[in-house]
């Protein structure tokens, strides 16, 4: 008889045979993403200079140039997001692995929605108050420009010396789109020229360009004095002499559309705007949830959320007059004195970290798995107060920027209480255990294609925000705000906010809803208008948030003894950021694992 190796061999080579070919496209997929995503990045200097895809002279390159923000860029994108889904159909059928299969399906989600959206490229304002070409260039170089080295400085010099001609470009932008009858609604239009006019009410000097320039460098070792005051002074003088006299340009424009536009909010009042507001809805949803499903969603969980604050108030001795107007009194108690002093305005900024640092020390409970990179909370610059929201910014790839939590100190916003959250569940939300926790760690998970990583085609709003707003409720069911009642009260107002947008969003764009009917609902002006600039994103956040809850009591119904939070957690970020459907997908192939039933 032949020995044991010899009998075995045949099935063992047959194995292997059949191993190969899988293991063949699996390493052709992989070259795929990594080629295709290359490709895309190299079309896009601005991605390439937040991510740090490239090294050498090639990413040099890329930091001293800005993106186009021409339509004619924009249809390259469209013409090669096409490419990337045709190299994908060539992948379909084939022998992958579990994760290149979700990341293959992930990848063809997001280039689908880019080529979806060129019938409705005409519907995005080129010049808006939250992140038209007046802020996003601003901040791609005074928030996202990395500055650790000489070399990173004169890069921000040159890109600087690029802002005219891409302002021009926008303003080219907002010509044409004007001469087919879109025009933004005039109250947006107000409120970006008062926000650009700001922007350029002080001396170049003072202006974030310069200053934040200038205190960025000084902190750089090794750069000679007399280089740094060469560098400042290029900047200084770009700012005067080519960014001030287009900011003039782009007002003046903005001004003379203004005499022709309505106050007509939605996209209801433009041609095919309900087509486009159905692909908004599904852009950021990542659900077929039709406007008048999101609507009836939104008045359930309204009406839901107002009984619990009601018993709450109730508990705090605030009995008299509407759950809103009892908020509003107790917000106003909350608020921190003079709230336009520079003294208010450096201590809410103490407090906010103060709530991030004891954060990251409670979660250790809740997660077994957190991001290495370090978060840091900053204030808007004061230009931008009045109409920006809390964000946050995800560190740097290379380590040179840490995940970035900006806050807007205008004076509604000074207070540990406001209409729509507390302090305490913006600071969760935007940092731990939401946006930070969530974004950081798939930025380092190496198990992940790097397109994945850096979020190369873009973020998917549903996950993103609805992890951000689950992070909120899991602060409050876990015990954080037991001594904190107003504090709870803050996370219930945070679920209110949430759930009176999807009311507000689909009611401006789909219900023809004025600024004002939005604004009389319980949402303040510049959130109302921020859903205008940005339909359908509202919606986003509750909608992850109840998915991501209903897949959790799933996981606990099925499970019982053997669910583990922490667990739990753990496979929401392994999975990625990806559309709510292959989310439940891979939660279910989980819990059928776990339990062990087939």
């Amino acid at each position: 008889m032949k020995p044991l190796i010899f009998r075995l061999f045949p099935a063992v080579i047959a194995s292997l045979l059949l191993a190969f070919p899988l293991l063949a496209q699996q390493d052709n997929i992989d070259a795929f993403f990594r080629d295709f995503t290359a490709e895309w990045i190299r079309h896009d200097p601005d991605l390439a200079a937040r991510t740090r895809y490239f090294s050498g002279e090639e990413q040099d390159r890329f930091e001293r140039e800005l993106t186009p923000l021409t339509l004619a860029w924009k249809r390259e994108r469209i013409q090669l997001a096409r490419k990337g889904l045709a190299e994908l159909q060539k992948f379909k059928g084939a022998h992958l692995g579990e994760p290149q299969r979700l990341s293959a399906a992930v990848m063809r989600w997001q280039l689908e929605m880019v080529v979806r959206e060129e019938a409705y490229l005409d519907y995005r304002f080129p010049l808006e108050q939250f992140q038209g070409a007046n802020v996003n260039l601003v901040d791609t170089l005074v928030v996202v420009h990395p500055l650790r080295t000489e070399r990173d400085a004169e890069n921000y010099v040159a890109r600087l010396s690029q802002v005219n001609a891409r302002m021009q470009e926008a303003m080219a932008e907002s010509e044409r789109l004007a001469k087919k009858g879109i025009i933004p609604p005039r109250f947006i239009l107000d409120a970006t020229i008062t926000q650009m006019q700001k922007f350029i009410g002080v001396p170049p000097a003072q202006n974030p360009l310069v200053a934040t320039f200038a205190q960025k460098i000084a902190a750089i070792n090794g750069i000679p004095q007399t280089k740094i005051e060469d560098l400042r002074g290029q900047a200084e003088k770009i700012v005067n002499d080519q960014v001030y006299p287009v900011w003039k340009q782009a007002i003046a424009l903005l001004q003379s559309q203004s005499g022709r536009a309505s106050d007509d909010a939605g996209l209801w009042r433009l041609k095919g705007g309900s087509a486009a507001y159905a692909y908004d809805l599904r852009r950021y949803t990542t659900t077929n949830l039709t406007a008048d499903q999101i609507h009836e969603t939104g008045l359930r969980q309204v009406a839901r959320i107002e009984s619990e604050m009601d018993d709450l108030l109730r508990r705090l001795g605030r009995t008299e007059g509407s759950v809103e107007q009892r908020i509003e009194k107790l917000s106003a108690e909350q608020e921190y004195p003079n709230p336009t002093s520079e003294e208010s305005r450096a201590l809410i900024m103490r407090d906010v970290e103060g709530i991030l640092r004891d954060a990251e020390k409670r979660a250790g409970a809740l997660f077994d798995k957190r991001p290495m990179a370090p978060v840091i909370a900053q204030p808007y610059p004061r230009f931008l107060e009045t109409n920006a929201a809390a964000t946050y910014t995800s560190p740097a790839p290379d380590g040179s920027r840490p995940g970035i939590f900006q806050f807007p100190r205008r004076p509604e916003q000074m207070t540990k209480l406001s209409s729509d959250g507390g302090l305490r569940s913006l600071v969760y939300h935007e940092t731990v255990p939401g946006h930070h926790f969530q974004i950081g760690y798939e930025l380092e998970d190496k198990d992940l294609p790097r397109f994945r990583r850096i979020r190369a085609f873009g973020g998917i709003s549903a996950l993103t925000e609805g992890w951000a707003l689950y992070a909120e409720h899991l602060a409050a069911e876990s015990g954080w705000y037991s001594d904190d009642l107003v504090g709870l009260l803050g996370e219930l107002g945070s679920e209110l906010f949430r759930a009176r947008r999807l009311v507000v969003d689909t009611g401006i764009h789909a219900k023809h809803w004025t600024r004002q009917q939005a604004i009389d609902y319980g949402i303040e002006p510049s959130e109302v208008e921020r859903y205008v600039v940005f339909p359908g994103q509202a919606c986003s956040y509750m909608l992850g948030e109840l998915k991501i809850l209903e897949l959790r009591q799933k996981a606990q119904k099925v499970l019982g003894d053997k669910f583990s939070l922490p667990e739990f957690h753990n496979l929401v970020f392994e999975a990625g950021t990806v559309p709510l459907d292959l989310l439940e997908q891979q939660m279910d192939a989980y819990i059928r694992s776990a339990s062990g039933k087939p």
